[in-house]
């Protein structure tokens, strides 16, 4: 049997450019080669697509994220494939390892379908629709979930009273990721400054009530039409950080998650439930992770989804399913094979 050449894509111009680097390495070192032979791509923060070598430096080192230096190779869509250099490559499937902007809003998707080369995850209209977060959870609360209660802010609105509203609220950009300019609001003083912030990421900006619960997580797989949900964990934030945020996501030994969460049984089967009612809700392909809260009087919130999660060995979406009993490789594998079978 061929063996079939799978591309990976890495880096990108969004705020995650860094996680999304560290997430390629991880794909590329969990490929099985004796099945995929692998092509690494990367995309420069300006927005340049590069050939790598295999050994290109792609993890975390003393605490310095790799980012794509633009080594002058040239990388072009072309029909079933990429052009490198000018030579020709057939590319069976993509594995679009880009977090936010650019990878999970729809327009790599909207790219590779337009030459016809398969790939792994949600198409263009879940993509999108998962990356900004006010839609996403009006669609959730149309499938009858429960959500966080909130307004939206687009560029150009009067802003709300700071007065009006019930503190502490969390103000994140619509379509952001990785909690990149999201801030916890204690006071009406801080809300001003926090909206004006958060709309340097995007012209939506997304005000919601802080729910005082755990945060839960789930990861769903999609093989064969049908979506699996992971065992739920939960993510236990060293009690120095204000939330989760992006130094506690990936530069601190700040995080832990604790697999399975020590919830009930019966409420984290819900949970499963939930995250594969949510993936469906948005037409969600491949592979997404559910982020919940689970109060203290045990209500079951989506947070949001997260439709090209970090892909990391460590990191969370990988890690539940390993407990779940699927190996990395083996994950990678299944998806790979899921988008080819489309």
């Amino acid at each position: 049997m061929n063996q079939q050449t799978v591309a990976i894509i890495c880096g990108g111009p969004s705020s995650e450019h860094e996680v999304s680097c560290v997430s390629g390495g991880g794909v590329l070192k969990g490929l099985d080669t004796k099945l995929f032979t692998p092509l690494l791509i990367g995309i420069t923060k300006a927005g340049k697509w590069v050939s790598l070598e295999n050994n290109y430096p792609l993890a975390i080192v003393n605490k310095v994220m790799p980012t794509i230096e633009d080594n002058g190779t040239s990388v072009e869509l072309a029909q079933d494939g990429l052009v490198i250099d000018g030579k020709f490559f057939h590319v069976d499937c993509v594995f679009p390892v880009l977090h936010g902007e650019f990878g999970e809003d729809g327009k790599i998707q909207q790219l590779l379908e337009n030459v016809g080369v398969s790939y792994v995850g949600s198409g263009v209209k879940a993509s999108a629709t998962a990356m900004d977060k006010a839609l996403a959870k009006e669609l959730f609360a149309a499938a009858g979930m429960k959500v966080a209660p909130g307004i939206v802010v687009n560029k150009g609105d009067t802003y709300p009273d700071p007065q009006a509203i019930t503190y502490p609220v969390f103000v994140k950009p619509s379509s952001g990721g990785s909690s990149r300019g999201t801030h916890k609001v204690k006071s009406a003083e801080q809300l001003g400054s926090a909206i004006d912030d958060a709309f340097t990421y995007d012209d939506k900006v997304l005000i919601e009530n802080a729910i005082n619960g755990r945060e839960i997580e789930c990861a769903v797989l999609e093989r064969d039409g049908t979506s699996y949900a992971s065992v739920v964990g939960e993510i236990v934030v060293n009690p120095q950080f204000e939330f989760y945020d992006f130094e506690a996501k990936y530069l601190d030994d700040a995080t832990s998650v604790k697999i399975p969460a020590a919830i009930p049984e019966e409420d984290a089967q819900l949970i499963q439930i939930a995250a594969m009612q949510a993936f469906d809700a948005l037409g969600c392909s491949g592979l997404a992770r559910c982020d919940f809260f689970y109060t203290v009087d045990n209500q079951i919130i989506i947070n949001e989804i997260n439709t090209m999660p970090g892909f990391t060995g460590t990191s969370v979406y990988p890690k539940l399913w390993d407990a779940t009993g699927v190996s990395y490789s083996a994950l990678i594998t299944g998806l790979i094979e899921s988008a080819l079978s489309k």
